[in-house]
């Protein structure tokens, strides 16, 4: 058997200098017993994986909303995909793969029922009583929503850890890290998770779009990466099955991951740092796209969100999400007396307002519908 000690000593020698290394982690909020047989990551990664906020994330949306087919990624599938890519990519540049797995794990824990339009909602309707963020709330789900141990709230998750789900950071998600050494960014680790982040929901969100038929290769002509990736596969098919589509989407990856690590080497290799420090006090990201590759991602995002994302079957059931947790909030806000006893109870120590958006965030897909058809259709029982 390895001991700890014995993982952390190959930790330290086999990893770049500039990782983040185990047996110099700043630890935990709570006295907590270190496993003999695992390092701090890795038991904060399984206790990532053991919590009801992960297993939820089955049943959130990615793009699509669950009912409308089961083949179409949920916001767990996308969570491990981000994960097998952080993986690859922290492998390939020697940083610590236990450290950025957990960060990947956990970065869309506090997402709420139906994607963005979910949160948008739910930042619009808690302006007055201290806002909404999927970072934020991914960080109170950690440190005090879960319920899992007798000594302390949360998961009482290392620092480097949390400071990764905290700087956790991408077009669409900007950090708010005043706690946790705002002058300083984010680890290599955290940065590698915020970028495996962006790649994943851009290659499999293409591919959901093209499986469900909102897009199609006619409406990709033209753009870049897609031209260079038919060509080089000598895809040209209109009608694109299955099995060539798995293979587009397969090489998208494989050529976005090739690059971000060649120009990141690049990058670390004029950087010059000697530890993770060094890399934080930087002003710049080293983990970065080429700049060819980058206007390209940009192009293909562009398109997607003109073509996808903004697809009028995908804004209804965005305008659909808005009214059910619109109404689910109102609802609750007007009459605490229909919040389950043990909600009830939270709110006196978090306010009516803070429990009732935590348990709006905290329900599915399915469970919101069902809660808005029980408040709202009189034909159905309570």
């Amino acid at each position: 058997m390895y001991t700890r000690q014995e993982l952390e000593e190959l930790e330290e020698k086999n990893l770049a200098q500039y990782a983040t290394l185990c047996k110099y982690t700043r630890g935990r909020l709570f006295p907590d017993k270190e496993p003999d047989y695992r390092t701090c990551f890795q038991r904060d990664r399984d206790r990532i994986l053991h919590t009801t906020a992960f297993r939820r994330l089955e049943h959130k949306t990615q793009v699509f909303i669950t009912y409308e087919g089961d083949y179409y990624r949920t916001r767990l599938t996308h969570t491990l995909e981000v994960t097998q890519i952080g993986r690859t990519i922290a492998r390939a540049l020697g940083a610590n793969e236990d450290l950025t797995e957990a960060i990947c794990l956990a970065h869309d824990l506090g997402h709420p029922a139906f994607g963005h339009s979910g949160e948008i909602t739910l930042a619009r309707l808690m302006k007055d009583y201290g806002g909404f963020d999927h970072n934020k709330q991914s960080l109170r789900i950690v440190t005090e929503l879960e319920e899992r141990y007798p000594n302390f709230p949360g998961l009482n998750l290392s620092w480097e850890v949390l400071e990764g789900i905290v700087k956790h950071e991408t077009e669409y998600d900007l950090a708010d890290a005043s706690n946790f050494n705002p002058e300083l960014r984010g680890h290599l680790e955290a940065q590698i998770s915020n970028a495996a982040d962006e790649l994943a929901y851009t290659a499999h969100d293409l591919d959901d779009g093209l499986r469900s038929g909102m897009i199609n290769p006619q409406m990709l002509e033209g753009i870049d990466l897609w031209e260079i990736l038919t060509s080089k596969l000598g895809t040209k098919d209109n009608n694109l099955a299955d099995l060539p589509r798995h293979e587009l989407i397969r090489e998208l990856i494989g050529m976005e991951v090739s690059d971000l690590v060649a120009e990141t080497t690049e990058n670390l290799r004029r950087s010059k740092v000697k530890s993770s420090l060094d890399l934080q006090k930087m002003d710049h990201n080293v983990i970065a796209f080429s700049e060819p590759m980058y206007t390209r991602n940009r192009q293909l995002k562009d398109f997607l969100y003109a073509k996808l994302y903004r697809h009028y079957r995908v804004v209804r059931m965005a305008v659909k999400a808005e009214g059910i947790i619109t109404d689910l909030f109102h609802a609750y806000q007007n009459e605490p007396t229909i919040l389950p006893p043990h909600i009830q109870e939270q709110s006196k120590e978090r306010g009516l307002e803070r429990t009732i958006c935590d348990y709006i965030a905290g329900m599915t897909d399915r469970f919101a519908i069902e809660e808005h058809q029980k408040l709202f259709d009189p034909t159905l029982l309570p």
